[in-house]
């Protein structure tokens, strides 16, 4: 084993206790992976907590936004970053609804984070009035307890210096602190009375029973304000939590030069953008990119560095909300459920791999419409298309197969496909298990095992991988491949895995002609008694 990977493998993340106070994701057991349900009601999350996300042993969820938010026409998601009060009222469901989905995801173990925005309030050519019916008026800065004086302009304190009061330099630390994102009113945290309301909204839902946030911007907001608003937190709710526990943070930055991630790091985790970069360009072949330069993936500079945050520091996905409409990223990067091969062979590495803190992207489907903009770069023009819903705007439910997977011309739901739900348990079964028994083609095709609980191969070339007598660190007996089926009932639905009393199996993954799963995947769990 490289000192690298050893490295990596110290920096895990099930079970560690980070730096900051605000780092521990509070999972249960051994679970360390996060779903994002996005623009789920909250009635269908509690019930996927009961009924999928704590029998297949996910750690967390994390919730689209939960403040009042402005209306906008044809209902974009967006319009739930654009808050005008902090009640808990919105098309996901109101705040005794949100609360019961709290307490039930609890009780099975499955932990809540919501997705915060501070930064700002709605845009400011915007004024009408919001999902719970409070009126607000954009261009007058006019919101039901915000007014002028508690927004950052040109005669503020920090001021902004832009004519426009936008963002011009997102790489200049006062503009991009003290100015408008895209237009958005953009909140002056430095104020005391600003800090009280937003600690008093996140105080709501900490007593509630939520174990975090997402904090939406978090590079346009100064440290040292999100620092203040933290020290007037409770700490989380001791029906569910230990005393004196500290909320979960983790804070969307997206790159810099003079504004640095480690600014961060004290307040939390700090979300990895460059993971999906990576991931993107390795399985798409990009850049002379190879899955055989991932044996050292993790933090780490110099010749043969990827340059990540430290483990306990950062928190990663394949794709995002954002992500996948062409946001703070590149369509032809990023990975998402429209290259369904591509997505399961990237969170399947990305949830073998020991670094970090995971995320699923659980999507609804949309119109996607991709054109070539000016300079070349793809775009969906389709990219602000809100939920699934009715003629009366209201969100459908989830339609689940007995398959487990859904129905796909509505919620597409990645996190139940066969290929992640069993990674998810794979990465839990792995633990602190260190990376070993790696083994690569010299290309893209790669295998490596957990310790001695668990093995997988990865066939990214155009030709199948038959390798003879691959040490695979596990111990002697038939296992499941849980990539094409699962163990029930001590058989296996499918295709099984031989290991010999030296640890060793022969070991065919095909990719030619291209398959759905150029995957094989296995655990202890999994393994015929």
């Amino acid at each position: 084993m490289s000192l690298v990977i050893l490295t990596i493998v110290l920096l895990s993340i099930v079970g560690t206790q980070a730096n900051s106070p605000y780092s521990n994701p509070w999972f249960k057991d051994n679970r360390s992976v996060v779903v994002h349900l996005m623009e789920w009601r909250y009635d269908e999350i509690a019930k996927e907590c009961e009924i999928f996300l704590g029998k297949y042993g996910f750690g967390a969820v994390q919730v689209s936004p939960v403040a009042e938010c402005a209306v906008l026409p044809n209902r974009p998601w967006w319009e739930r970053y654009q808050p005008i009060t902090y009640q808990i009222a919105g098309r996901s469901g109101n705040e005794q609804q949100f609360a019961e989905m709290v307490h039930r995801c609890n009780k099975v173990g499955v932990r809540i984070y919501v997705d915060i925005v501070l930064n700002h309030m709605s845009m400011f050519n915007v004024a009408g009035k919001g999902t719970a019916g409070s009126e607000f008026n954009g261009k007058d800065f006019k919101y039901p307890f915000f007014s002028y004086n508690d927004f950052h302009s040109h005669d503020s304190q920090p001021k902004c210096n832009t004519d426009s009061l936008d963002i011009s330099n997102y790489d200049d630390p006062d503009e991009a602190r003290n100015c408008q994102l895209g237009g958005l009113r953009d909140l002056n945290q430095a104020k005391p009375y600003v800090q009280e309301k937003q600690a008093e909204f996140l105080n709501k839902l900490i007593d509630i029973g939520v174990a975090g946030f997402r904090s939406d911007a978090s590079k346009h907001q100064w440290p040292k304000d999100i620092a203040a608003i933290q020290s007037r937190l409770h700490n989380l709710n001791t029906s569910y939590f230990a005393a004196n526990s500290k909320p979960f943070f983790y804070h969307e930055y997206i790159g810099g030069d003079k504004i640095k991630a480690t600014e961060y790091t004290p307040l939390g985790r700090v979300i990895e953008f460059k993971n999906f970069q990576n991931m993107g360009e390795v399985f798409r072949k990009k850049n002379n990119q190879k899955l055989k330069y991932l044996k050292n993936y993790g933090p780490g500079t110099g010749k043969d560095g990827w340059g990540l945050l430290p483990s306990d520091d950062s928190f990663i996905m394949v794709d995002s909300h954002d992500l996948q409409r062409g946001h703070t990223g590149t369509l032809d990067i990023t990975i998402t459920f429209f290259e369904s091969t591509l997505l399961k062979m990237a969170t399947a590495f990305m949830l073998a791999w020991p670094y970090s803190i995971p995320r699923i992207m659980s999507s609804y489907m949309w119109p996607r419409h991709i054109v070539e903009d000016k300079d070349h770069h793809l775009v969906d023009t389709n990219d602000w298309y809100g939920p699934p819903h009715d003629d009366k705007w209201d969100i459908v439910p989830v339609k689940r197969l007995d398959s487990l997977a859904c129905d796909r011309q509505t919620w597409i739901c990645e996190h139940r496909w066969r290929q992640i739900y069993n990674m998810v348990n794979f990465r839990n079964v792995a633990g602190f298990e260190p990376i070993g028994n790696w083994r690569d083609n010299d290309n893209n095709q790669i295998a490596f095992s957990r310790g001695s609980k668990a093995f997988i191969a990865i066939n990214n070339d155009d030709k199948p991988l038959d390798w003879k007598a691959v040490q695979t660190g596990l111990p002697a007996g038939t296992y499941c491949d849980i990539i094409l089926g699962n163990l029930i009932d001590n058989k296996c639905t499918n295709r099984t895995i031989v290991v010999n009393s030296k640890g060793e199996a022969d070991i065919f993954v095909n990719n030619w002609p291209k398959v759905d799963d150029p995957i094989i995947a296995t655990h202890i769990e999994a393994k015929l008694k």
